[in-house]
């Protein structure tokens, strides 16, 4: 038999071709990250920084920042959970549930490892792992959304380790700079690139 030529692809082909490319890799991404709920949460942030450097026992400290943890949850589940319903995407299936999987195990980690410094007395180590934890987590949920995302985690992560060496004292001054000023802007520039 001979062999047969190759049938050229029209314009309208390689079009549709690339229309499929790029809804599959836009399947693969979680843009429900909220952006004006990163600002919510990083406006808090300030706010427990402020509190937690009034406070007089390392006690009183950890339960500004634990209850700004809950904070943060209560702002970040139902801003994502409406930036889903808007644009459509599902929340535990597909890449809404590759992001969770991906963000619980370093958040676990975390408040396991809490629990043990406290218990140690180690309150000045906080800062610093919760703000490395926090970082590791969203670079690794950042794996399965827009490319900002890791960055944020990045930028965290760095924070983080400059707590760990630096005095105790400035933990709160490291918690505001990471919690609350990196999430305010990522979570602005997440707003006006991404649909809020």
């Amino acid at each position: 038999m001979p062999a047969s030529k190759p049938i050229p692809i029209d314009s309208s082909a390689a079009e549709h071709l690339r229309y499929i490319r790029e809804t599959m890799e836009r399947a693969g991404e979680f843009t429900a990250v909220p952006g004006w709920g990163g600002m919510l949460m990083g406006f808090s942030a300030l706010l427990a920084a402020f509190f937690a450097s009034q406070q007089k026992s390392q006690t009183a400290w950890l339960v500004v920042w634990l209850l700004e943890a809950l904070v943060a949850v209560a702002i970040a589940a139902p801003a994502t959970a409406h930036k889903a319903r808007r644009a459509n995407l599902p929340l535990l299936s597909g890449p809404g549930r590759k992001f969770l999987l991906s963000f619980l195990p370093p958040m676990f980690a975390g408040a396991l490892l809490t629990f043990v410094l406290v218990h140690a007395g180690l309150f000045s180590v906080l800062p610093g792992l919760w703000l490395l934890l926090y970082g590791a987590a969203i670079v690794a949920a950042g794996a399965f959304s827009v490319r900002i995302v890791p960055v944020m985690g990045a930028c965290l992560i760095a924070v983080g380790a400059l707590a760990l060496f630096a005095p105790a004292q400035w933990g709160d001054a490291f918690m505001a700079a990471g919690f609350g000023a990196l999430q305010i802007g990522f979570g602005g520039w997440i707003a006006r690139n991404h649909g809020g």
